[in-house]
């Protein structure tokens, strides 16, 4: 029996040049103006298509700025992975997967705060939101694997750790008190309270 790799048939190649095109519309009207001052008319004209087309991809302008964001998110926990594995301790190895999680939430403050609403608050079955939440779930899979490294910290402990990490971090970013902090004083704020969930 085969296991050559099925070709991709020309509806699908269609259907994803058209997703790859919303998003990389959404991505970059998003980051010049902001998810508020965008219409879904100007997403559907910068990525050439109609809007009847837009919708069939993504229901509303929320769901366009999942979609958006969701690439970026996942590119900063490949990255902080990536660090986690050289970080010498294991506040440092937490921190070096939180640092470009942080940083790119941050790269439009009010973008990165309507998307972890969004993730939130919106309906789990919608496919954007699904991913965005499957990337989530990944964070405190990689934060909990980090977290094992520790002598004093047992797997079952490291996931409800990991679980309270994901919490604080998500916490810090999204209250419009802390709109105005830096990507610095925000992952300050961040690595003190996991310093005190840490054993010593």
């Amino acid at each position: 029996m085969s296991s050559a790799p099925q070709r991709v048939g020309r509806r699908e190649r269609n259907k994803q040049e058209k997703l790859d095109r919303i998003t990389a519309a959404a991505r970059e009207l998003f980051a010049e103006n902001g998810v508020d001052e965008v219409t879904t008319q100007q997403v559907a004209d910068k990525a050439d298509i109609g809007t009847g087309t837009l919708f069939l991809y993504a229901k509303t302008k929320g769901d366009l700025l999942l979609l958006a964001q969701n690439t970026t998110y996942a590119d900063a926990l490949v990255k902080g992975k990536e660090a986690a594995k050289t970080a010498s301790g294991t506040l440092d190895a937490v921190m070096a997967i939180v640092r470009p999680v942080v940083e790119c939430n941050r790269k439009q403050v009010d973008n990165g705060r309507t998307y972890l609403r969004e993730m939130v608050f919106g309906d789990p079955e919608e496919p954007h939101r699904r991913e965005a939440l499957s990337l989530a779930f990944q964070t405190e899979a990689a934060i909990a694997e980090v977290l094992q490294r520790h002598a004093r910290i047992e797997p079952d402990a490291a996931a409800a750790l990991a679980h309270i990490v994901s919490a604080i971090m998500f916490l810090t970013m999204a209250p419009t008190i802390n709109a105005a902090n830096t990507v610095d004083a925000l992952l300050d704020d961040i690595g003190d309270q996991i310093r005190l969930l840490l054993p010593r």
